[in-house]
């Protein structure tokens, strides 16, 4: 059960001390304040509606050690690396296949919600249980089932961590694409819920295509095989490609099947500076039209270097915008050839200091900002935040120099600092918002300027989301973008999981205003 329900049969003092206990633990984190009336009526108003849970037939199934319900255990569980904080009323952690059906069974029978979680790093909110219910940490479920060479798939359950999986597979010269800038940390599971992609997707492509097949556990328990482990496949309705990116909302997936490919033999990166933000995202169209094959293509802006300037004392010039770009292969004249077209291209967009190189230290030093750069712009001004919102729309590349500009006008226009950075080689454009993030006028300005934003990404037929999925903060935008199939994907949601238990409350069921969905992760004077 909850911590508010410690015993099937709770007597009312009992009860209005477990309520007292989880009041109490909300104020310590200044979550609350007991002057603010309305905002600790919410609070007492959250801790009645949690429902009962029997923790005593979850210890039957995963054991005392896999079930967490003290307070400050479902505070840490209660956020990602969203705005967005939920408390769950009791986390599991199964580490078999079986214990998740049995899970499910019991969730589904009780209609209690379920949010399946694994490395907590979404940005979107995904794993924050806005309706309470069972968080289900998938982390235990971290095994290697199999890397099989002859036929090219390797076959891993959900937890299994990113960089741990190349480093198995390193072994054997090959390795695992999608990898996004998280891997230290983010699961396969996450990865597939989301259809994450990293700074190699312009090359290798994203989740959805390493997925060859799933087994995932349905909301009443049963358990499902979906696709093949086969590189193609015709047989029927590609259920295992609809899993991927449902974000925990149809299914538990509990083992994946995926493709690999070889190490390059060779990868040169180069970097190249320039004086116009214009210039450098007219640079990625160009390189991307012109039928060379960057392996990665990245471009950061002005704010992005003075971040990691700050940061890391890494010296870089700060002009007003520069690309990364890389080329690899197992022929040395190969990558030459597209290095140096991709050099030439940036010559011609007004493109300097371009320089290029195969060393790994080099390359390592070439990239340290990009790759650290999330964190770095916590430390932009010391008196904002950097908050993961309108994150990471996808454009035509032709429009990928108008939307950085864009990005910017929209920022001034709302007294916001926002970046603009991402895969452009991709077509995704990522942007944090800087913002004091104790001012409610800053939280308004910033769902005006996601607002403005969005809206021009759908004029330009771009997308709301390239690979962090929508889950709360996004949900406005996704629905309006998908206005006319959002009928069709309300249909498959109520046929695979009829009594809506799974991750309930996000994409198309999320509420239009993410400011209030859920509390804030921040404490914000109103």
């Amino acid at each position: 059960m909850s911590f508010l329900f410690r015993k099937q049969n709770t007597n009312c003092i009992e009860f209005f001390l477990g309520l007292w206990k989880y009041v109490a633990f909300i104020a310590k984190k200044d979550l609350i304040n007991y002057n603010d009336s309305s905002r600790f009526i919410t609070i007492i108003k959250r801790g009645l509606s949690m429902k009962s849970v029997d923790e005593p037939r979850l210890r039957e199934i995963v054991g005392e050690q896999n079930i967490k319900s003290d307070p400050s255990d479902l505070y840490v569980y209660g956020s990602d690396a969203s705005v967005h904080h939920a408390m769950p009323w009791v986390i599991v952690k199964p580490d078999t296949t079986l214990q998740v059906q049995k899970i499910m069974e019991y969730a589904n029978q009780e209609s209690i919600p379920v949010t399946p979680r694994g490395g907590g790093s979404g940005m979107c909110g995904q794993t924050v249980p806005s309706q309470g219910g069972i968080i289900l940490d998938m982390k235990g479920m971290n095994r290697i089932l199999e890397i099989n060479m002859p036929d090219v798939y390797c076959r891993v359950e959900p937890g299994v961590v990113d960089d741990d999986l190349n480093l198995a597979l390193k072994k054997y010269g090959v390795f695992y694409p999608p990898t996004p800038a998280s891997s230290r940390i983010a699961t396969i599971g996450g990865e597939i819920a989301n259809n994450a992609s990293g700074v190699r997707s312009v090359k290798y492509g994203a989740t959805r295509d390493a997925v060859l097949g799933m087994k995932v556990v349905m909301p009443d328990g049963s358990l499902v095989s979906l696709g093949a482990r086969t590189r193609v496949e015709a047989s029927g309705y590609q259920l295992h490609k609809l899993m991927v990116g449902s974000e925990g909302t149809l299914g538990v997936v509990v083992e994946a099947t995926l493709s690999f490919v070889p190490i390059p033999e060779f990868r040169c990166m180069g970097i190249a500076n320039f004086d116009s933000l214009q210039d450098a995202g007219e640079a990625v169209g160009s390189i991307m039209s012109s039928g060379a094959i960057p392996s990665m293509l990245e471009l950061v802006d002005s704010i992005a270097i003075k971040a990691v300037n700050k940061t890391m004392n890494l010296g870089l010039k700060e002009v007003a915008a520069a690309l990364i770009f890389e080329a690899d292969g197992m022929v040395k004249e190969a990558v030459d050839y597209e290095i140096n077209k991709m050099k030439l291209i940036c010559e011609r967009h007004h493109g300097k200091d371009i320089h290029s190189s195969y060393d790994p230290k080099e390359r390592a030093k070439i990239f340290m900002g990009r790759k650290k750069l999330f964190p770095a712009l916590s430390k932009y001004d010391d008196n904002l935040s950097s908050t993961s919102l309108a994150d990471d729309m996808a454009v035509p590349y032709s429009k990928m120099a108008e939307m950085a500009g864009k990005i910017h006008e929209v920022a001034k226009k709302n007294d916001i600092i926002m970046t603009a950075y991402g895969h452009c080689g991709s077509g995704c454009m990522h942007t944090k918002i800087l913002m004091d993030t104790r001012r409610e006028d800053q939280w308004q300005s910033a769902r005006k300027a996601i607002t403005e934003i969005y809206e021009y990404v759908r004029s330009v037929n771009g997308t709301t989301s390239a690979e962090h999925g929508i889950g709360l903060s996004k949900a406005a935008a996704f629905k309006a973008e998908k206005a006319d199939s959002l009928k069709l994907l309300q249909i498959i949601k109520k046929a695979m999981d009829p009594n809506n238990i799974m991750n309930p409350g996000k994409l198309i069921q999320a509420p239009d205003n993410w400011v209030t969905a859920t509390d804030l992760r921040y404490s914000v004077n109103s």
